[in-house]
């Protein structure tokens, strides 16, 4: 969902694409020239890769489904951390840098993302992976209950 985010993104503001590859075994990429408001198209790969998992997620309202969402939460704040990092020119977070992308809000998105998406993806991995809990049994020794009188 976050290259496709960049897909939408360049599209929806005027960009003409050139070139991509959506393929998840490879590294996606998408390219658009011209791209008019460069930091829509890459802003939308970070935000729609959050927000659509979530959105699916709840309205679906299953455990793997939200193991999942949270899993792209974490993923793209590690993503756009890392890739600040690293400073490598081709990925998103240089570039947003480059377009004129303020710090401290790429700063914001990854504490916003990489904190709650921790967190979350903790508490799904519990949900999911722990084994199911054993039924409650009656202790035995319990004396009967009388439900004639109310």
């Amino acid at each position: 969902t976050h290259e496709a985010g960049h897909v939408l993104g360049g599209w929806c503001s005027g960009g003409t694409l050139i070139a991509y590859d959506l393929r998840p075994w490879k590294l996606p990429y998408s390219l658009f020239a011209p791209d008019p408001q460069p930091l829509v198209t890459l802003w939308a790969g970070p935000l729609l890769g959050v927000l659509v998992p979530l959105a699916f997620a709840a309205t679906v309202r299953r455990d793997g489904v939200w193991f999942i969402a949270h899993f792209c939460m974490l993923a793209n704040g590690v993503y756009l951390a890392a890739a600040w990092i690293s400073q490598d020119p081709y990925l998103d977070t240089p570039r947003l840098l480059q377009e004129g992308a303020h710090p401290a809000s790429i700063a914001i998105y990854c504490a916003v993302t990489i904190g709650l998406g921790y967190f979350a993806f903790r508490r799904s991995c519990i949900a999911l992976l722990s084994p199911p809990a054993a039924p409650q049994a009656k202790p035995q020794n319990a004396p009967p209950v009388d439900r004639t009188q109310t």
